[in-house]
């Protein structure tokens, strides 16, 4: 695995849009907060042109998401590139980036969530780039800030190896405004760590893919699947995949894990964990639990659900390509990272 270079004090964060935008003005200042933020830590900070734009869903062309990602990956001063947004529409940019190009350049920190799955994915699975699958980057402009954006930050500076679960998770979206921009995350539900056939404890290390189930599996079958030679690779470790839910119905949870079940992806396999969903409606009276256990149980395979990762926070900054250990027990548990 090709790790970038550990951020330093120092070093410049580059910040880019390959999804949407950021153009509301109450998001438009609290992303100068979080900038704000990474500054007084010590890191310079650029955008680019397309950060605070938006255009039917998009920041810009797809051509121009590419540039503009491209520019902040060749630029050698830029050691981390922080994702301004989420969306829909960041596979769009796919057709104007050139990988064997990307090759050619040292690799840096990528970090990002959500529908930043489409390079945070397919950075380790093709370039075997190890990237961060967290908070994009107007998180940083809540205050107080939360310890889970500095964990993230510390991962890349190679200060952290283990991260616990949290006491409280938000159970919902965070809604705020301009009188209120830099509002933190409202944590009112306890978080419980599931394991999916009730076991006393779940113990499971293997090199680590994955990001939102409702972008990976878009890549099933195309000329960017190269899950079979990731998987080859990285067999005698194990593979563990982590997914979370942004928005499907229960029947279509288990579509999805059956398509990527009957793909092959789970073979190598030595557990899959879930972060918590941010929308599943149920159908059926089936619930999300159970689209797991029809989906997963004929696999023997541990799994583990209602993890810190996902659109519910806070976040366990996952090392997308990374070797992790993962303990869960009485509802709590714990990752460990290491840079192997």
């Amino acid at each position: 695995m090709n790790y970038p270079e550990f951020l330093k004090v120092g070093d410049t964060i580059g910040i880019t849009a390959i999804s949407k935008g950021i153009y509301e003005e109450h998001k438009q200042k609290r992303l100068d907060n979080a900038i704000k933020y990474l500054e007084e830590k010590g890191f310079k900070v650029i955008e680019t042109p397309n950060v605070r734009k938006w255009q039917n869903g998009r920041s810009s062309s797809g051509s121009e998401r590419a540039k503009e990602f491209i520019d902040l990956w060749k630029n050698e001063d830029v050691k981390a590139i922080m994702m301004a947004a989420g969306g829909d529409y960041a596979i769009e940019m796919l057709d104007y980036l050139d990988f064997e190009e990307i090759k050619k350049y040292k690799p840096k920190w990528i970090q990002g969530f959500s529908d930043v799955t489409t390079i945070g994915y397919l950075m380790p699975t093709c370039l075997e780039i190890p990237t961060i699958y967290a908070d994009n980057v107007v998180s940083y402009g809540m205050r107080p800030i939360h310890i889970s954006l500095d964990k993230a930050l510390e991962v890349m500076m190679g200060k952290t190896l283990v991260q616990y679960s949290f006491e409280k998770y938000q159970n919902g979206y965070l809604e705020y405004g301009l009188e209120d921009y830099s509002k933190p995350y409202q944590l009112s539900a306890e978080v419980e760590w599931k394991n999916l056939k009730g076991e006393e404890e779940i113990k499971i290390s293997g090199r680590a893919i994955g990001g939102c189930l409702d972008i990976v599996t878009n890549f099933v079958g195309t000329k960017y699947d190269k899950v079979k030679e990731f998987r080859e690779k990285y067999k005698k470790g194990g593979i563990i995949w982590f997914l979370e839910v942004f928005d499907f119905t229960s029947p279509q949870v288990f579509w999805h894990l059956w398509k990527l079940k009957n793909a092959g992806y789970f073979e190598d396999c030595n557990g899959i964990v879930f972060g918590r969903t941010a929308t599943c409606r149920e159908e059926y009276g089936v619930t999300f639990k159970d689209s797991l256990k029809d989906a997963l149980l004929n696999l023997n395979i541990p799994v583990i659900y209602d993890m810190d990762f996902g659109h519910k926070p806070p976040q366990i900054a996952m090392v997308n390509g990374g070797f992790l250990e993962i303990e869960s027990k009485n509802g709590k548990g714990y990752v460990k990272h290491y840079y192997k």
